[in-house]
């Protein structure tokens, strides 16, 4: 099958259930708190998920259900074990219309990726995230042959923390490029970018054409105090450059042109997956041929549309919402 976007990150089963504020000090878990936890506390809270709902996860994941909700053909590259949430996730991507192109792994002696997150009867969520076998991911996951003429490929940042994963993405950029595709990343996390900056900014005036950062995250990859010198430095490097600012305008950079796409401020419920769908209305509006300006307006009314709701990836129709703002 040809993919029209293929995806590469973290595999991880969000696993949610729901949860009393007394209940979350009997298990010693910080309210509202994101919390790397090893294996052994990991098995010891997915014990404790009663009434859990498992929902596959990771930001690239959740970028290509976006994609693929808006009629796109999408793949994820990535590593789960032959376990009941790997089995599960791979079940449950491909039902949400991505096929996720990795068997589960046999025998891995790591168990699959997954989030703990406890919501309490105010929303307020607390999650609990073991990398497990998905940190493994290395360059034999890549099957170039998956590449076609004209594929784009989307990558997550967090993977870079190891060189496996750093091989991985390299192999990947170079096939989907030779296929005539467009290679971009996602550049994750300001503190991720701080780990590996000199890698980064190889990757980024190397094999990336595109590249989605915040604000912080471009400050602190060029090391300036000023975004607009931030962004000169980004777009002498890359391509295409595109900078989310946090209820503000995003500015879209691609050669010469210099654009920015209106954000229409409103109050999320749950800012959770904002970014990731906001890529995946950005990848649709730049693989499908649109301006730049266009393709950044799709992406902001794509991450409105996830915040206006509990949950990672969209509920509403956004090829509709597009076509009423007479985008399509």
């Amino acid at each position: 099958m040809a993919y029209r976007v293929i995806g590469i990150g973290n595999a991880v089963m969000d696993v949610i259930a729901p949860i009393t504020d007394a209940q979350l000090e009997q298990l010693g878990i910080a309210r509202g708190v994101m919390a790397l936890v090893e294996r052994e506390r990991s098995d010891q809270l997915t014990a404790a998920a009663s009434g859990a709902r498992l929902v596959p996860g990771g930001s690239v994941a959740n970028t290509m259900a976006g994609l693929g909700r808006l009629g796109l053909s999408t793949a994820c590259i990535g590593r789960v074990a032959d376990d009941d949430l790997g089995r599960a996730y791979v079940r449950q991507t491909v039902a949400e219309g991505s096929d996720f192109v990795n068997p589960p792994v046999a025998g891995a002696g790591l168990p699959t990726s997954r989030s703990v997150i406890f919501v309490t009867p105010d929303g307020e969520r607390s999650m609990n995230t073991y990398l497990g076998i998905s940190a493994e991911l290395d360059e034999s996951d890549v099957d170039e042959a998956l590449f076609s003429d004209g594929c784009w490929l989307f990558l997550e940042g967090y993977l870079f923390d190891k060189d496996k994963g750093k091989a991985a993405f390299h192999k990947a950029a170079l096939a989907a490029r030779a296929a005539g595709g467009q290679a971009g990343i996602a550049l994750s996390d300001p503190f991720c970018v701080d780990r590996h900056r000199e890698d980064f900014r190889r990757l980024v005036a190397g094999p990336m054409d595109y590249v989605i950062g915040n604000v912080h995250e471009w400050l602190a990859l060029y090391q300036v105090a000023d975004l607009d010198e931030a962004l000169r430095l980004a777009a002498a490097d890359c391509g295409t450059v595109i900078c989310t600012r946090s209820g503000e305008d995003a500015v879209l950079i691609r050669g010469e042109e210099r654009v920015t796409a209106p954000v229409h401020a409103i109050t999320p419920v749950d800012a959770t997956g904002a970014g990731d769908q906001f890529a995946a209305g950005l990848i649709y509006g730049l693989a499908t041929g649109r301006p730049l300006a266009v393709a950044g307006r799709m992406g902001c009314i794509a991450a409105a549309e996830v915040i206006s709701h509990v949950g990672a990836r969209p509920e509403a129709d956004v090829l509709a919402l597009f076509r009423a703002e007479g985008l399509v």
